[in-house]
């Protein structure tokens, strides 16, 4: 588990309904306030500023930052699933703002975790431990992790999440998607329900620790034969719907090997794209969430450690068939045959423009560039990863017309991509055509 310390003091999450609605009116107060004495300035000075010019300043930023990280739950999950899944498409200061959330998690402080816990576990929980540290080892936007050691001794991690957070799912992603829409950053032609449905709805899957341990269960059978890899056992005595107990694993931080010898660094992630691929056409069961803080090292034993499966997502059984269609015809160029295919998934319709079609058309083909020959290929002499984000930026600019692919889709490109940032990241060598080849 991770090792960060914390050493504020922390600060409460607002748990009750008015309380987190307060927030949100506070914070939209700011905005509007900041905006008219900016729109004021502006105008003395002979300028006609635009609403979204207003909207989109550092202070506000800042302040919307701020309160997202102070509110966590939903509120922060929500502009983090939007930085990575409509981030290339949003103004670069609206992703900045919602991309910060990914490492400005604040953590509660001790009365508030004391009385969580009590709540959780009963008042006498603490004659259970020899020891339990109240200091967080990690938080994130829906919980906070300590270590603690058991009078049966068992070394454990213990994730705590934080309260009102599953109470508060709906109204907070429904009070994101509205200052997204005062922003003006989303055209209003564009019909954002299903998205905001599918936060909900993973939100509420995440908000559950006792499925998110059945996924650690069952990832732990479907790779016994992979020992290579490490999942924490779970521990079902201490595990409720609010707190999941497992086993402390010593690891670093994944993307911190970027110096680690080059084999070891190209072992892992032959290891993570070989993972990816029976995630998807073996198991049908994806951990989707690329955030780099799932994967942990442990030099000891030289095992990749996987972490956080709150956002496992199960495949329907026609998606593995219909992806190998579309990447056997995409690696025989037979463009024609892989516009069929992607529109029988969904990423656009008959309707949708030639000139949109083909941009996405492009990106594909660009993305198969690794999968083309059968020899390594090295992520860290590509310029690929620019390439993508700019073509997506540039589809994104296309305001009039935008198209939302199934969700299944978008959470298995968001692995993808997560994946592909993290070979990136450590200038892996990785030979992708022969761990895709069985698939084909």
């Amino acid at each position: 588990m991770p090792h960060r310390q914390f050493e504020s003091k922390g600060v409460a999450v607002p748990s009750g309904r008015l309380s987190r609605l307060a927030r949100f009116g506070g914070m939209a107060g700011g905005i509007v306030g900041g905006m008219l004495l900016d729109g004021a300035k502006q105008l003395a000075q002979g300028k006609r500023p635009s609403v979204s010019d207003l909207l989109l300043t550092p202070a506000n930023a800042l302040k919307v930052t701020h309160q997202l990280a102070q509110l966590r739950g939903a509120a922060m999950k929500v502009g983090q699933l939007m930085s990575m899944d409509a981030g290339e498409m949003l103004p670069p200061e609206m992703a900045e703002i919602l991309g910060r959330l990914r490492s400005d998690a604040q953590h509660m402080p001790r009365s508030q975790l004391q009385a969580a816990l009590n709540a959780h576990w009963g008042v006498g929980w603490p004659a259970r431990f020899a020891e339990f540290s109240y200091q967080p080892v990690a938080a994130a936007s829906i919980g906070q992790v300590h270590r603690a050691q058991t009078k049966d001794g068992r070394d454990l991690a213990i994730k705590i999440q934080y309260p009102g957070v599953r109470h508060s799912i709906d109204s907070d992603v429904n009070n994101v998607a509205s200052l997204m829409r005062l922003s003006g950053v989303l055209p209003k032609t564009l019909n954002i329900a299903p998205m905001l449905a599918e936060a909900k709805r993973e939100l509420h899957q995440e908000a559950n620790y006792q499925q998110e341990g059945q996924y650690l269960k069952r990832f732990a059978e479907l790779l016994a034969d992979a020992p290579e890899f490490l999942v924490p056992k779970l521990h079902a005595d201490l595990t409720t719907q609010s707190v999941l107990a497992m086993d402390y694993v010593e690891g670093v931080p994944v993307e911190s090997l970027v110096d680690a010898p080059q084999a070891e660094r190209d072992r892992l992630m032959t290891l993570l794209v070989g993972l990816l691929f029976r995630e998807l056409f073996e198991f049908r069961l994806m951990q989707t969430d690329p955030n780099f803080a799932n994967y942990r090292y442990s030099p000891s034993t030289r095992q990749l450690v996987l972490l956080d499966f709150g956002a496992t997502r199960e495949f329907p059984p026609e998606m593995p068939p219909q992806y190998r269609r579309l990447m056997n015809v995409g690696l025989a160029s037979d463009r024609a045959g892989a516009r069929q295919a992607m529109i029988d998934i969904g990423f656009f319709t008959e309707a949708t423009p030639e000139h949109y079609q083909n941009a996405v058309m492009d990106m594909f083909e660009l993305s198969l560039e690794p999968l083309r020959e059968d020899v390594p290929f090295d992520f860290g002499d590509t310029d690929i990863a620019l390439r993508l984000r700019d073509g997506g930026m540039a589809i994104g600019q296309e305001r009039s017309f935008w198209h939302i692919p199934p969700m299944d889709t978008l959470f298995l490109q968001r692995k993808f991509g997560g994946i592909y940032m993290l070979a990136s990241r450590l200038k892996a060598r990785v030979n992708v055509r022969a761990l895709m080849q069985p698939y084909l």
